[in-house]
């Protein structure tokens, strides 16, 4: 009988007994955004037009420290891709995406994993909309199959709102035969935009084939509500490997722009309590720029694991909880959560 792929050592584990705790890269849109790409363009059609852009930005992520870096690829289903009018080019970009990182990661000179960048279809499933769970299982694979094919080691399921997208997701992974990871984005309340809680976020893909490689959490507000939404995580369940990929510090508007307020040495803080609140795999996510994961590479490497925080000392650390303010006086609004989740900045 042939071996399942899924079954061999993944690459994952593989690197944390090397390491202990990984560090994933930083941003994808906020900096593309500051390497040339206008609003409204489609960041996988750079892969394509620029990929010079795409080789530089995984390049400097892996100069910053990174142990894992994300293909440009996650609004690569062809349900976003039709927006820009590609969605018939799926396998293309995909691939493309990730024989670029591949590349970069392939000249490090030490091992880098490359995870192909999965986020949400942008449409609802049945009852809430028109899409079948079969019809996002094969939209999803489509975009893997891609993926995988131009180097991706590990499909890696982000900035999900609904539990059957995140199934749906990793279900195709399976089919493809790449295993895999999800994140959720509890932006709302503390829970994701579709109600799923932190704690709840291990037992998404039970009864699947495969278990994922790691869970947990990445973009949502602040860096204080994602490391609480950690504590629940890791409370739940603590010997899984759980994943934060936090913003950097808090978005604001200014003019037509969102910036983010995260220095590097908050950064450096956030990834302290990462580790001590028991995370696996840290990263950042919208904000984090080169600079920011260079602070955070050195943070973590000197670091010692210490006592698990609490929320109140998270707070008093990095700053007041984002949705606890949220919902108090709709301090961020609707406006720009969606840009948030329309580029994984």
């Amino acid at each position: 009988m042939k071996a399942n792929p899924m079954t061999t050592t993944n690459p994952i584990d593989a690197l944390l007994a090397e390491k202990g705790v990984l560090l994933a890269d930083g941003a994808t849109g906020t900096n593309l955004f500051a390497m040339g790409l206008e609003a409204g363009e489609a960041p996988e059609l750079l892969n394509e037009t620029a990929p010079d852009t795409i080789t530089s930005l995984h390049q400097n992520f892996v100069d910053a420290g990174a142990d894992i870096i994300l293909t440009n690829s996650f609004g690569g289903t062809r349900h976003r891709l039709k927006l820009h009018h590609a969605q018939d080019r799926v396998h293309a970009l995909n691939k493309r995406a990730a024989e670029l990182a591949r590349a970069v990661a392939d000249r490090a000179g030490r091992k880098v994993i490359v995870a192909g960048s999965v986020g949400p279809t942008g449409e609802l499933l049945v009852p809430l909309g028109a899409m079948t769970y079969d019809e996002a299982v094969d939209a999803f694979a489509e975009q893997i199959e891609g993926l995988k094919e131009g180097g991706a080691e590990v499909a890696w399921i982000e900035t999900m709102s609904a539990p059957d997208e995140i199934r749906a997701a990793a279900e195709a992974a399976i089919r493809v035969g790449l295993p895999y990871t999800y994140t959720g984005s509890f932006d709302t309340a503390g829970r994701t935009m579709m109600g799923l809680l932190p704690k709840d976020i291990h037992g998404v893909t039970d009864g699947l084939s495969q278990a994922p490689l790691g869970v947990g959490a990445n973009c949502g507000v602040g860096a204080s509500d994602i490391l609480a939404s950690l504590l629940d995580m890791t409370e739940a369940k603590p010997e899984a490997t759980v994943i934060v990929k936090g913003n950097c510090g808090i978005p604001e508007f200014r003019g037509t722009e969102i910036h983010y307020s995260g220095t590097p040495e908050l950064m450096a803080d956030y990834v302290r309590l990462a580790v001590d609140g028991g995370a696996k795999i840290i990263g950042g996510c919208c904000g984090t720029s080169f600079q920011h994961l260079a602070a955070m590479r050195k943070a973590l490497d000197a670091h010692t694991k210490a006592d698990r925080p609490t929320v109140a000392a998270i707070v008093e650390r990095i700053g007041p909880m984002r949705n606890k303010v949220a919902t108090e006086n709709t301090a961020e609004t609707s406006e720009a959560r969606r840009e948030r989740r329309r580029s994984r900045a």
